[in-house]
């Protein structure tokens, strides 16, 4: 992917699992949700995997270990190793072990993710300001987590210990609907110390570089539901990138994406990395996709034909796109995604 200014989704001669070697999936919203996995992801993914792509998981969440989240995974019929899994607590603490003496001690406010992940780099977890941490480490601890734990760290940032965070994603989906993410706890310590972490996870650098490292793809595609993580993410890292729109990304927000958020195809779910992908195309002052024709007014994005929602859609990505350029669009296109269904 260039970093031009993206105007349209692409389009693929090829089924997208034959076109790339690895796939690098984030889980919540695109894999499962609430636990339980979504339509069509367990074939999708077992076809991808027979046709010869790699399948790696890559998440912010980093209060599971990445044995835990194989296990998950395999438990919903996606044979996983812990070796195919890549977290933000193992971005963040290769981070943190680039900047402290092996065997240091490294202050934990988060889950056992990021034990697990500070082991493996040679760093000892501590509880405690007073256990002489070089390092503070912030990552999501679960609903249970206590307010203490948040003291702890303000205490040794305040004394000028380094402040590492394994990303701030503000909310996670829960069963139950919307949750406060890292990011949420992350804002508690600013807040009380006036500091600012160094960040691991997506959409940042150390979170790709982890990801390359780990998976060895030489052409990934980034398959995720988040524009500020997921296609932000692989814009920063200069891959493509697969949104598919089972998570939490509904078309106003695609329409309306800066550049760094849009991506490279667009998909209804997994099942989308088995196919080519239509081609959007001018059409006088337009753009055509399939049987749709999607135009720019004054006011507000146009839609006429009729066919496939998503090549609708993709239409008027191309028309929203191109009228925002290198901003965001405010045409309004509530009439036109109705007509689309979404």
């Amino acid at each position: 992917m260039s970093q031009s200014v993206r105007t349209s989704p692409e389009g693929s001669g090829r089924a997208l699992s034959e076109a790339y070697d690895t796939a690098l999936l984030d889980l919540d919203g695109v894999v499962y949700a609430g636990g339980n996995a979504i339509a069509h992801a367990v074939d999708s993914l077992a076809t991808a995997r027979a046709g010869g792509m790699r399948l790696a998981y890559v998440t912010n969440n980093a209060l599971r270990t990445p044995d835990a989240v194989a296990e998950h995974l395999t438990e919903l019929g996606i044979p996983t190793g812990a070796d195919d899994v890549i977290t933000s607590a193992q971005a963040v603490a290769r981070l943190i072990s680039e900047q402290v003496p092996a065997g240091a001690r490294v202050l934990v406010i988060g889950g056992e993710g990021l034990r697990v992940a500070l082991r493996e780099r040679g760093l000892e977890p501590v509880d405690s300001a007073e256990d002489d941490p070089v390092a503070v480490v912030q990552g999501y601890g679960g609903p249970d987590l206590a307010w203490g734990r948040f003291a702890e760290a303000c205490y040794a940032i305040a004394r000028g210990v380094p402040w590492f965070a394994s990303n701030t994603d503000l909310t996670i989906p829960s069963a139950r609907g919307i949750a406060p993410g890292n990011g949420a706890a992350v804002e508690v310590v600013r807040i009380a110390t006036g500091a600012e972490p160094q960040v691991a996870g997506k959409p940042l650098p150390p979170m790709h570089k982890e990801t390359i490292l780990r998976t060895g793809a030489e052409r990934p595609l980034v398959v995720g539901d988040r524009l500020d993580t997921d296609i932000e993410g692989a814009f920063n890292g200069d891959v493509d990138s697969l949104l598919v729109l089972t998570g939490v990304t509904d078309g106003a927000q695609l329409l309306a994406a800066p550049p760094q958020h849009r991506p490279t195809y667009v998909d209804a779910d997994l099942r989308g990395m088995l196919t080519g992908q239509p081609e959007v195309t001018g059409a006088g002052d337009g753009f055509r996709c399939g049987g749709w024709t999607a135009t720019a007014g004054g006011e507000r994005l146009e839609l006429d034909g009729e066919g496939e929602s998503l090549d609708g859609l993709r239409a008027l990505c191309a028309a929203a796109w191109t009228a925002a350029g290198d901003g965001s669009c405010g045409l309004d296109g509530e009439k036109a995604l109705a007509r689309l269904g979404l």
